[in-house]
Protein backbone atom coordinates (compact mmCIF):
# COMPACT_ATOMS: atom_id res chain seq x y z
CA UNK A 1 0.00 0.00 0.00
CA UNK A 2 1.77 3.06 -0.78
CA UNK A 3 0.79 6.51 1.49
CA UNK A 4 0.67 9.93 0.26
CA UNK A 5 3.13 11.49 2.02
CA UNK A 6 2.49 14.67 0.26
CA UNK A 7 -0.95 14.53 1.62
CA UNK A 8 -0.41 13.90 5.00
CA UNK A 9 2.29 16.24 4.99
CA UNK A 10 -0.32 18.74 4.19
CA UNK A 11 -2.80 17.87 6.63
CA UNK A 12 0.07 17.90 10.12
CA UNK A 13 0.68 21.36 8.95
CA UNK A 14 -3.01 22.45 8.67
CA UNK A 15 -3.50 20.61 11.90
CA UNK A 16 -0.86 22.70 13.66
CA UNK A 17 -2.05 25.77 12.08
CA UNK A 18 -5.79 24.89 13.79
CA UNK A 19 -3.81 24.28 17.24
CA UNK A 20 -2.26 27.95 17.33
CA UNK A 21 -6.37 29.05 16.91
CA UNK A 22 -7.19 26.97 19.52
CA UNK A 23 -4.82 27.72 22.18
CA UNK A 24 -5.17 31.46 21.01
CA UNK A 25 -9.33 31.01 22.05
CA UNK A 26 -8.12 29.19 25.11
CA UNK A 27 -5.87 32.21 26.27
CA UNK A 28 -7.67 34.81 25.76
CA UNK A 29 -11.27 33.20 27.00
CA UNK A 30 -9.20 32.18 30.08
CA UNK A 31 -7.50 35.98 30.82
CA UNK A 32 -11.16 37.51 30.35
CA UNK A 33 -12.61 34.58 32.97
CA UNK A 34 -9.72 35.23 35.22
CA UNK A 35 -9.91 39.27 35.07
CA UNK A 36 -14.25 38.80 35.48
CA UNK A 37 -12.62 36.66 38.88
CA UNK A 38 -10.15 38.90 39.88
CA UNK A 39 -12.39 41.70 40.28
CA UNK A 40 -15.30 39.83 42.03
CA UNK A 41 -12.23 38.75 44.72
CA UNK A 42 -11.40 41.66 45.20
CA UNK A 43 -14.69 43.09 46.30
CA UNK A 44 -15.18 40.23 48.53
CA UNK A 45 -11.81 40.60 49.82
CA UNK A 46 -12.82 44.06 50.52
CA UNK A 47 -16.21 42.51 52.45
CA UNK A 48 -14.48 40.08 54.46
CA UNK A 49 -11.35 41.78 55.33
CA UNK A 50 -12.84 44.86 55.54
CA UNK A 51 -15.05 46.25 58.83
CA UNK A 52 -18.05 47.60 59.29
CA UNK A 53 -21.66 46.71 57.93
CA UNK A 54 -22.23 44.22 54.80
CA UNK A 55 -23.97 45.37 52.22
CA UNK A 56 -26.70 43.56 51.27
CA UNK A 57 -26.02 43.02 48.06
CA UNK A 58 -22.36 41.38 48.82
CA UNK A 59 -22.78 37.58 48.38
CA UNK A 60 -25.85 37.62 46.28
CA UNK A 61 -24.02 36.97 43.05
CA UNK A 62 -24.46 34.09 41.40
CA UNK A 63 -20.98 33.18 40.20
CA UNK A 64 -19.13 29.91 41.60
CA UNK A 65 -16.61 32.15 43.76
CA UNK A 66 -19.03 33.94 45.26
CA UNK A 67 -21.84 30.88 46.05
CA UNK A 68 -18.89 29.25 47.73
CA UNK A 69 -17.42 31.74 49.87
CA UNK A 70 -21.62 31.91 50.87
CA UNK A 71 -22.29 28.61 51.71
CA UNK A 72 -18.83 28.35 53.72
CA UNK A 73 -19.96 31.28 55.68
CA UNK A 74 -23.20 29.34 56.14
CA UNK A 75 -22.06 26.77 57.12
CA UNK A 76 -19.23 28.15 59.67
CA UNK A 77 -21.83 29.48 61.94
CA UNK A 78 -24.32 27.07 61.45
CA UNK A 79 -25.56 25.01 65.05
CA UNK A 80 -23.40 21.67 65.48
CA UNK A 81 -20.66 23.29 62.92
CA UNK A 82 -17.25 21.30 64.07
CA UNK A 83 -13.58 21.98 62.78
CA UNK A 84 -13.52 19.00 60.66
CA UNK A 85 -16.59 19.32 59.10
CA UNK A 86 -15.59 22.73 57.98
CA UNK A 87 -11.94 21.40 56.83
CA UNK A 88 -14.04 18.52 54.57
CA UNK A 89 -16.37 21.22 53.77
CA UNK A 90 -13.54 23.73 52.85
CA UNK A 91 -11.43 21.13 50.51
CA UNK A 92 -14.67 20.39 48.61
CA UNK A 93 -15.04 24.25 47.93
CA UNK A 94 -11.56 24.31 47.36
CA UNK A 95 -11.71 21.40 45.00
CA UNK A 96 -15.12 23.18 42.96
CA UNK A 97 -13.71 26.21 42.65
CA UNK A 98 -9.77 25.46 41.48
CA UNK A 99 -11.62 23.12 38.99
CA UNK A 100 -13.74 25.75 37.64
CA UNK A 101 -10.63 27.57 37.48
CA UNK A 102 -8.20 25.61 35.66
CA UNK A 103 -10.89 24.52 33.01
CA UNK A 104 -9.33 24.14 29.62
CA UNK A 105 -5.41 24.28 30.78
CA UNK A 106 -5.53 21.12 29.68
CA UNK A 107 -5.81 21.91 25.97
CA UNK A 108 -2.65 23.88 26.08
CA UNK A 109 -1.09 21.29 28.00
CA UNK A 110 -1.70 18.62 24.94
CA UNK A 111 -0.61 21.00 22.30
CA UNK A 112 2.84 21.61 24.31
CA UNK A 113 3.48 17.98 24.20
CA UNK A 114 1.80 17.36 20.77
CA UNK A 115 3.01 19.97 18.44
CA UNK A 116 6.89 19.20 18.28
CA UNK A 117 5.92 15.66 17.72
CA UNK A 118 3.55 16.70 15.27
CA UNK A 119 5.84 18.88 13.11
CA UNK A 120 8.61 16.28 13.20
CA UNK A 121 6.30 13.98 11.57
CA UNK A 122 5.36 16.39 9.15
CA UNK A 123 9.11 16.61 8.16
CA UNK A 124 9.66 13.18 8.04
CA UNK A 125 6.80 12.88 5.58
CA UNK A 126 7.53 16.14 3.75
CA UNK A 127 11.47 14.33 3.73
CA UNK A 128 9.94 11.06 2.46
CA UNK A 129 8.05 12.45 -0.09
CA UNK A 130 11.06 14.60 -1.76
CA UNK A 131 13.23 11.03 -1.97
CA UNK A 132 10.58 9.60 -3.38
CA UNK A 133 10.33 11.72 -5.91
CA UNK A 134 13.94 11.55 -6.38
CA UNK A 135 13.93 7.81 -6.75
CA UNK A 136 11.57 8.14 -9.18
CA UNK A 137 13.45 10.08 -11.55
CA UNK A 138 10.89 13.10 -11.43
CA UNK A 139 13.13 15.62 -9.72
CA UNK A 140 16.29 17.00 -11.90
CA UNK A 141 16.64 20.20 -10.85
CA UNK A 142 18.67 20.24 -7.31
CA UNK A 143 17.26 23.82 -6.63
CA UNK A 144 13.33 21.67 -6.68
CA UNK A 145 15.32 19.07 -4.05
CA UNK A 146 16.11 22.21 -1.64
CA UNK A 147 12.52 23.80 -2.02
CA UNK A 148 11.59 20.12 -1.76
CA UNK A 149 13.03 19.93 2.14
CA UNK A 150 12.92 23.63 3.24
CA UNK A 151 9.14 22.77 2.76
CA UNK A 152 9.30 19.46 4.78
CA UNK A 153 11.14 21.40 7.68
CA UNK A 154 8.09 24.39 7.69
CA UNK A 155 6.34 21.48 9.72
CA UNK A 156 9.07 21.37 12.46
CA UNK A 157 9.01 25.14 12.98
CA UNK A 158 5.45 25.71 12.87
CA UNK A 159 5.67 22.78 15.15
CA UNK A 160 7.74 24.45 17.72
CA UNK A 161 6.55 27.47 17.34
CA UNK A 162 2.55 26.13 18.21
CA UNK A 163 5.04 24.40 21.84
CA UNK A 164 6.38 27.40 22.60
CA UNK A 165 3.44 30.42 22.02
CA UNK A 166 1.67 27.14 24.34
CA UNK A 167 3.76 26.90 27.00
CA UNK A 168 3.54 30.65 27.31
CA UNK A 169 0.19 31.09 27.48
CA UNK A 170 0.11 27.86 29.90
CA UNK A 171 2.51 29.34 32.33
CA UNK A 172 0.85 32.69 32.47
CA UNK A 173 -2.58 30.90 33.11
CA UNK A 174 -0.94 29.05 35.98
CA UNK A 175 0.30 31.80 37.58
CA UNK A 176 -2.51 33.64 38.00
CA UNK A 177 -4.79 30.39 38.46
CA UNK A 178 -2.37 30.26 41.18
CA UNK A 179 -2.86 33.70 42.70
CA UNK A 180 -7.21 33.21 42.17
CA UNK A 181 -6.84 29.68 44.16
CA UNK A 182 -4.99 31.46 46.95
CA UNK A 183 -7.47 34.35 47.10
CA UNK A 184 -9.76 32.23 47.76
CA UNK A 185 -8.55 30.04 50.00
CA UNK A 186 -7.71 33.71 51.92
CA UNK A 187 -11.53 34.32 51.84
CA UNK A 188 -12.08 31.21 53.32
CA UNK A 189 -9.66 31.93 56.25
CA UNK A 190 -10.86 35.18 56.19
CA UNK A 191 -14.32 34.66 56.34
CA UNK A 192 -14.22 33.74 60.56
CA UNK A 193 -14.27 37.03 61.09
CA UNK A 194 -17.39 38.12 59.76
CA UNK A 195 -19.56 39.67 61.85
CA UNK A 196 -22.21 37.09 63.65
CA UNK A 197 -25.01 39.23 62.31
CA UNK A 198 -24.42 39.46 58.92
CA UNK A 199 -23.89 35.71 58.36
CA UNK A 200 -27.70 35.37 57.27
CA UNK A 201 -27.08 37.54 54.41
CA UNK A 202 -24.41 34.65 52.94
CA UNK A 203 -26.86 32.05 54.27
CA UNK A 204 -29.74 33.46 52.19
CA UNK A 205 -27.12 34.33 48.82
CA UNK A 206 -25.98 30.31 49.24
CA UNK A 207 -29.71 29.46 49.12
CA UNK A 208 -30.25 31.80 46.51
CA UNK A 209 -27.40 30.57 44.17
CA UNK A 210 -28.38 26.84 44.88
CA UNK A 211 -31.68 26.51 44.46
CA UNK A 212 -32.53 29.42 41.74
CA UNK A 213 -35.79 30.44 40.86
CA UNK A 214 -36.75 31.75 44.14
CA UNK A 215 -36.40 35.41 45.06
CA UNK A 216 -34.21 36.65 47.76
CA UNK A 217 -37.12 37.53 50.36
CA UNK A 218 -38.85 34.07 50.11
CA UNK A 219 -35.72 32.38 50.97
CA UNK A 220 -35.65 34.73 53.94
CA UNK A 221 -39.12 33.44 54.87
CA UNK A 222 -38.30 29.96 54.36
CA UNK A 223 -35.03 30.32 56.41
CA UNK A 224 -37.21 32.49 59.41
CA UNK A 225 -39.35 29.56 59.32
Amino acid sequence: MTIDTAYFHDVCINILYGSVVVLTFVVVERLVYYGLLALRTRKLGAVVHGSGHVPATAFRSRDLLTRSLATYVGALRSPGATREALEDLSATLFIKVSGKVEARLWVLDTIVTAAPLLGLLGTILGIMDTFNALSSGGISDPAAVSRGIAAALLATAVGIGTALYALLGLNLLHRVEGHLNDEFKRLILGSHSLPESEVRIALNAARHGLEGGRGVASQTAMQET
